[in-house]
């Protein structure tokens, strides 16, 4: 993919943003040369990954693009990550909010800017777009955010259907690490940086375990969670994101609910920007970004506000696999979402075993106890780095089809086109209190491939509410109604569809408490398809090619790799998911250090007891130049019984090789209908 060379462009690499407590936050800043004289607006990027160390590249390829096409951009180190003073507190906190105020306070009151903004981020950056266009400061006009959630319970790496899912502690171990790193000695100074160090490891949190005590939609998650008022954002939103990622649901419901100007652009991406989309098409994002600010930041008549409410890419069928580096298929506009064209396609559950146009006449109760490791074949919730460097796509579903209880279509007469939410409503009936269940849409093909679509999870306890669950009462029927992840996907003519319910789907999620038996009354079991039932009214769609600025030059010493791996004991029946990820080392050579860094998640469980599953996350972090070395290592291990999380950790920091400091954790946690 192209990169292009970026001319009068001048940055400054440390810019101290003043706040009104003593802290200051460390920005980067990239300015057209004259911005001085010819101020511009801001595009500001709040995240804590180490602006001179961790994302620097990125930045670069994306902010002195903006830059050069007139903006003046900031990417801002979080209080307590980086050089920034402070503490980390935990995720999406107020305060973080609170010092975007005054950051935006500032940095429209240089002389380079003209006093208004806009923000644009992936996954942490794009929640903070959102957050801090719900507290409305006056300069924010505009924000594309991508990957990223309006509801931090329902819709993010911590729970899904209120079930834990392992993202937490995957996500949990990562910033375990990241929160722990030093300042750099050469921009906070010889006689700071220990002591900053030592207070942020001090203070250092187990955020995997914190997030495990709130199991339910309590205030903890309506923080920072937009959807408590949609109306309280007022700027322009651009919702951007792709159906492999964890977030897709966002986008369809900022669109729908947002009472701002909204738009949403969907692909088959996992969590990447869209310039760097895998599996492609990649298009050119961060020209329409630019599209975007020109007409909300610089009031230029471009046609941006009228583009379709909503655009996507209806896939083609492909044959499973890990890697997928390019997903056929075409791009749809829609002027308005919701839309017209989108319509429903109703499919029974009938007692034969078989999905029906129409209701079969009832019969026998069907019953499901999936074995535990239903699910192994499965994507990871959130694939980051899915086609190019990692497997972390859905394989052939057969072997976990036959955990599951399934029904099939009849042969397709013609194509489907699946395109938006898909419902199912089950009638069912568990044998323990506490019970969960999983259901994924799967396109079979002549050969019998069994190819993933989409999934939806529950857990029963979570039946009528995430805020206040309530167990099941055994052996009594429940009628409950599960959305399936957003997906736009053909089923091709000659295929069929299969809907597969399995009681438990590790490792994506942790298994209940024990193993259940799950029975299904059929008369109450009906899929409700969203399909593309008309495509008259729809808007052409076509992007320019995906591209970036050339970014410094910086020195690879180790290439980055992703290795997978899964494994079973047999006389043990453990089965155990090794991934595996390295970031290589390499050297930014405008500022001399070298930076190495590695993650492996290791999930275990073992067969018939669900009390055996345990999680564990490690990570390797290391900053060194000729006068300086720091390096982190941490881990965290969460496992259970019947009626607690043990959530377990430890970090390491060295200076040199000699240790600075050192820390352990350990916590009981009780299990929540969890």
């Amino acid at each position: 993919m192209p990169s292009v060379a970026i001319s009068g462009v001048r940055t400054v690499e440390t810019h101290w943003i003043p706040l009104a407590d003593g802290r200051k936050l460390a920005a980067r800043l990239f300015l057209p040369e004259d911005a001085e004289k010819n101020p511009v607006p801001l595009i500001f990027e709040y995240i804590p990954y180490r602006r001179r160390d961790g994302t620097r590249t990125g930045d670069e390829e994306m902010h002195l693009f903006f830059a050069g096409h007139g903006y003046a951009c900031a990417r801002v180190d979080i209080s307590g990550t980086g050089d920034s003073d402070g503490l980390l507190d935990d995720e999406y906190v107020k305060r973080e909010q609170d010092d975007a105020l005054e950051i935006l306070d500032h940095l429209c009151s240089q002389p380079w800017c003209t006093g208004v903004a806009g923000m644009i981020g992936n996954s942490w950056g794009g929640f903070s777009g959102l957050q801090v266009a719900a507290r409305r400061p006056p300069q924010l006009k505009a924000i594309v955010t991508s990957c990223s959630t309006d509801d931090r319970y329902a819709c993010d790496a911590h729970y899904n259907g209120g079930l834990v899912i392992n993202d937490n502690f995957g996500w949990g171990g990562a910033l375990f690490g990241y929160s722990a790193l030093p300042p750099d000695p050469a921009v906070v100074g010889e006689d700071r940086w220990r002591e900053m160090w030592k207070n942020r490891l001090d203070d250092h949190k187990n955020h995997a375990a914190e997030w495990l005590k709130h199991q339910r939609r309590d205030a903890f998650w309506k923080q920072g969670s937009v959807c408590e008022d949609f109306s309280a954002i007022e700027c322009a939103v651009l919702a951007v994101g792709g159906y492999l990622d964890g977030y897709t649901q966002t986008i369809f419901s900022l669109v729908e609910n947002l009472t701002s100007p909204a738009k949403g652009l969907c692909g088959p991406w996992g969590h990447k920007e869209p310039n760097y989309g895998v599996p492609g098409p990649a298009v050119g994002y961060l020209q329409e970004c630019i599209r975007w600010y020109d007409h909300w930041l610089k009031g230029i008549d471009n046609g941006a506000d009228r583009d379709p409410d909503m655009r996507f890419y209806l896939m083609d069928y492909a044959t499973p696999h890990s890697h997928i580096d390019f997903r056929p298929g075409r791009w749809l506009g829609f002027p308005q979402w919701p839309a017209k064209q989108i319509g429903g396609k109703a499919y029974w559950l009938n007692g034969d075993g078989k999905l029906g146009e129409t209701q079969g006449a009832g019969g026998a109760a069907l019953t499901i106890s999936s074995p535990l490791t239903t699910g192994v074949q499965g994507q990871e919730w959130c694939p980051y780095g899915q086609g190019r460097i990692s497997a972390e796509g859905a394989r052939d579903q057969r072997a976990d089809d036959g955990g599951s209880l399934c029904f099939d279509s009849a042969v397709m007469a013609a194509d489907l086109p699946l395109a938006g939410i898909s419902k199912i409503r089950l009638r069912v009936a568990a044998d323990k209190p506490q019970a969960q269940l999983c259901v994924r849409l799967n396109d079979l093909a002549p050969d019998g491939t069994s190819a993933f679509i989409t999934f939806a999870l529950l857990n029963l306890a979570h039946r009528q509410s995430h805020e206040f669950p309530t167990p099941l009462t055994p052996g009594q029927f429940e009628d409950v109604e599960l959305d399936f992840k957003p997906v736009a996907q053909i089923i091709p003519a000659g295929h069929r569809l299969r809907v597969a319910i399995s009681s438990s789907y590790w490792p994506m999620a942790w298994p209940s408490p024990e193993r259940t038996m799950l029975t299904f009354d059929p008369k109450g079991c009906r899929l409700d398809l969203a399909v593309l039932a008309s495509e008259e009214g729809l808007t052409p769609v076509a992007f320019e090619d995906a591209l970036w600025a050339k970014p410094r030059p910086f020195t690879v010493n180790e290439p980055a790799r992703q290795l997978r791996s899964l494994t079973t004991d047999l006389p043990t029946e453990r089965t155990e998911l090794t991934a595996l990820s390295e970031d290589g080392r390499f050297v930014f050579e405008d500022i001399g250090t070298e930076i190495t860094s590695w993650r492996r998640k290791i999930y275990g469980i073992t067969a018939n007891d669900p009390a055996s599953c345990v999680t564990q996350v490690t990570c390797h972090e290391e900053l060194t130049r000729p006068d300086w070395n720091a390096r982190l290592d941490c881990q965290i291990t969460f496992s259970c019984d019947r009626e607690n999380f043990y959530a377990r950790g430890w970090v390491r920091a060295s200076e040199r090789g000699t240790i600075f400091a050192e820390r352990t954790y350990d916590e009981v946690i009780p299990r929540d209908c969890m």
